[in-house]
């Protein structure tokens, strides 16, 4: 019975419907792991580090769920839409959209229409997270 009651919760959750992946950038064939390592642990730029958990290195963030080993867990298109647009998937996220510009609030006018992370940087941070799986 309980079972049940878990599956029609889940079943009516908005969430799960959710386009879980977004498809390649044309910079994914140009993506360059060494290049996403940078981005991921530019504090400034970023900022992954501060909540992630990342894969070959000790520090890092217990905010965020730990990206090692992320790449075995879940495909490019999977992590991309996870950094893209994680509210897509969960609108009470309090991470970042690093690849959109719909639905924000308070951005600063110089900031305005711009994205956090290029194309190039999305696709960069993707490689790095599936070559280095610990």
């Amino acid at each position: 019975m309980k079972r049940l009651v878990l599956l029609a919760v889940l079943a009516c959750s908005p969430w799960l419907w959710a386009a879980d992946t977004l498809p390649a950038t044309p910079s994914a064939a140009t993506a360059d792991a060494a290049r996403g390592r940078k981005l991921l642990l530019a504090r400034q730029d970023t900022g992954c580090i501060l909540c992630h958990q990342l894969p070959g290195f000790k520090e890092g963030g217990e905010m965020g769920p730990s990206l090692v080993g992320v790449g075995e867990r879940l495909s490019s298109e999977q992590i991309r839409q996870r950094i893209a647009d994680p509210r897509v998937l969960n609108p009470q996220t309090f991470m970042p959209a690093y690849f959109s510009t719909t639905g924000l609030h308070n951005v600063a006018k110089a900031l305005q229409g711009k994205t956090v992370l290029t194309e190039q940087g999305l696709e960069d941070i993707i490689a790095y997270l599936l070559k280095n799986p610990v």
